[in-house]
């Protein structure tokens, strides 16, 4: 819960402050840097939490990355490319992947109270934390990509298609889970990354020391 506090004082600081141009782009990608760390060790917090009771067949037959829902949202695959990606278009990456996740962490969240898993409290209420976190840090940058310009507003969000219910049965279930969360770590481990870029390009550091 204090993480949550924190993220949402950060917000409203944010909102008052940046509207009068008071905050320099720089400062802004620190704050949402920080918060964007937050957000991938959460969601990975989480998936240790599943796989302390996840069927063995399960990682067998988990379903690949590239069966992500935002797989399709094409970007930089290693710092080299995000350092050389125009910043406007990063950030309207960044702001497109979080966005594609507001429909699949609304599943998430109503599945984690029926989820046959012995830490099942403990995961609906990271879950809903991870939610919390996600849309507090989505308004700190639409504040950020309204000061870094038109290009950084544009969305390509991916929309999510899968069912609303993971499934009827226990294996289906966590399996379907296990693999929703999988893929909303890989995207905040990009969205976290490419954050941390723009902050180090904003400060005009040297490549190498990104």
């Amino acid at each position: 819960m204090e993480g949550t506090k924190t993220l949402k004082f950060f917000v409203t600081v944010v909102c008052m402050v940046a509207v009068a141009g008071a905050i320099p782009i720089g400062d802004l990608l620190d704050l949402a840097s920080q918060h964007s760390d937050k957000l991938h060790s959460l969601s990975t917090l989480l998936t240790h939490e599943l796989d302390t009771h996840f069927p063995p067949i399960g990682h067998k037959i988990m379903p690949r990355p590239s069966m992500c829902h935002t797989a399709t949202l094409q970007g930089p695959t290693d710092k080299i490319q995000a350092l050389q990606f125009p910043e406007h278009d990063l950030l309207s990456l960044v702001r497109s992947l979080l966005q594609s996740w507001a429909d699949p962490l609304l599943v998430l969240s109503a599945n984690a109270n029926t989820l046959p898993h012995p830490a099942q409290s403990t995961i609906a209420s990271k879950v809903q934390e991870l939610r919390d976190n996600s849309n507090s840090l989505g308004h700190g940058l639409d504040i950020l990509s309204g000061k870094m310009g038109p290009a950084s507003q544009i969305l390509s969000i991916s929309p999510y298609d899968g069912n609303a219910d993971l499934g009827e049965d226990n294996i289906s279930k966590l399996l379907n889970f296990q693999f929703l969360l999988s893929c909303f770590r890989r995207d905040s481990h990009k969205i976290d990354s490419f954050l941390k870029v723009l902050r180090c390009r904003a400060a005009k550091m040297q490549p190498n020391m990104c």
